[in-house]
């Protein structure tokens, strides 16, 4: 009797000593997470921690410097889906917005505030482009302007309002024809060309729609005026 109690003392002892045991080592296993985690916590930058992709106005590649305007515009789809203009993360033009239409869609921005001044388009397929010109020649200095295409931007363009459109900083105004699709960003009071621009022909050889060619895209920083 006696040695059957001292064999369950002995049990007892031995399953406390593990519990002991047991439990040390689940303290341990947790401080030492704690700590790593703290010590990781410091020595990595939250960038890399964060799996959140990083967003850009209007969804640039790159965030643009101070004193630049982000945008990002892209041409009308054949004669189904319009022209949309975004700058500095607000949507400017678009068919949600219902603000384009047929021929060359123009928004106008303040160089210097980057406020949007006016937006209007331009048939200049069944239009006149006597509007069209009145509204170029009425463009104050200083004012960005942002074109795009949609359908057909060319039939009714005229040299008077190619060489107004030309001396905005476009390159490719003067070759523009029937359904090609085209993007510009440019200024009233430009000296130099504009950087911002595309422009791709109309050719059954290449065009990806048929009678159209495809979407042209583009997206940039605009300098800010200063004077």
């Amino acid at each position: 009797m006696i040695r059957a109690t001292g064999i369950i003392k002995l049990t007892v002892l031995v399953i406390a000593f593990l519990l002991a045991v047991f439990l040390a080592f689940q303290l341990f296993e947790i401080n030492t997470d704690f700590k790593l985690a703290n010590v990781i916590s410091r020595s990595v930058p939250a960038a890399i921690l964060s799996t959140k992709p990083v967003r850009y106005k209007c969804g640039l590649s790159k965030a643009c410097s101070a004193g630049h305007f982000a945008f990002k515009m892209a041409s009308g789809a054949a004669s189904v889906v319009g022209p949309r203009i975004c700058l500095e993360d607000k949507v400017v033009m678009s068919g949600v917005k219902n603000n384009v239409g047929r021929g060359i869609n123009i928004a106008l921005v303040n160089g210097r505030t980057g406020e949007v001044v006016k937006t209007e388009y331009f048939d200049m397929w069944a239009g006149d482009v006597a509007p069209l010109i009145k509204f170029l020649n009425e463009i104050e200095d200083g004012t960005v302007v942002m074109m795009a295409s949609f359908d057909d931007s060319a039939t009714k363009l005229n040299d008077e309002a190619r060489k107004l459109i030309a001396d905005l900083g476009s390159s490719a105004i003067n070759n523009l024809g029937f359904r090609d699709n085209w993007i510009f960003v440019g200024g009233k009071g430009i000296k130099t060309k504009s950087p911002f621009e595309q422009h791709i022909k109309n050719s059954a050889e290449t065009n990806k729609f048929e009678g159209w060619p495809e979407v042209l895209e583009m997206e940039g920083c605009i300098p800010q005026r200063q004077d």
